[in-house]
């Protein structure tokens, strides 16, 4: 990922930690998905795919879980968070588009919480699918949500100050599995 914004920036977490943190992102999501008909995965792209890869493995090896896994593609903010589109632009795979969910038991992941616009957008496309229950799992919460949207499981809960950048680094995007935070050097600047 290029960076175009000055400023400090810091490891928060790096891929040692992250490895705990997915484990207990698999731990609250196995009741969730365990008794359920029809489980799944969906991962919103980018960086949702690869960590639903993670969970899905995790899943697997930790509590004999063996469940689908899908991604799904929105498209609202650039890596600069510069916006590309008013209203978020979803595009599902072709194979989950056929996919009958009127029994599935869904689970969203995605990277970072923050407004919430790529998650309700999610949901509301799942909802309009007629899927049986929908819960979401994110990397990152920032806490300052300002959509009615809630992770059911949550990595971390990172309270920061809203000019500060919370940017997950996720294999095969980054090379390596970590959380940095980018300081702004001026105010106002993303």
């Amino acid at each position: 990922m290029e960076h175009t914004v000055a400023g400090q920036r810091f490891t928060l977490y790096d891929a040692v930690r992250l490895e705990m943190v997915v484990d207990w992102m698999a731990a609250q999501a196995f009741p969730l998905l365990a008794g359920a008909e029809d489980p799944l995965l969906l991962g919103i792209l980018r960086r949702g795919g690869p960590l639903s890869v993670m969970l899905q493995a995790r899943l697997r090896a930790n509590y004999g879980l063996d469940i689908a896994r899908y991604e799904i593609k929105l498209k609202r903010y650039a890596d600069d968070l510069a916006l590309l589109h008013p209203d978020t632009e979803l595009t599902e795979d072709a194979l989950f588009a056929a996919r009958d969910i009127s029994r599935a038991t869904v689970m969203v992941v995605d990277d970072v919480l923050f407004e919430g616009h790529s998650l309700a957008r999610v949901l509301a496309y799942l909802t309009g699918r007629g899927a049986a229950a929908v819960h979401a799992a994110v990397l990152v919460d920032r806490c300052v949500a300002t959509l009615p949207v809630k992770a059911d499981v949550v990595g971390l809960c990172l309270q920061l100050s809203d000019r500060d950048v919370v940017e997950c680094h996720v294999p095969p995007y980054e090379a390596a599995f970590k959380i940095e935070l980018l300081r702004p050097d001026r105010l106002g600047e993303h």
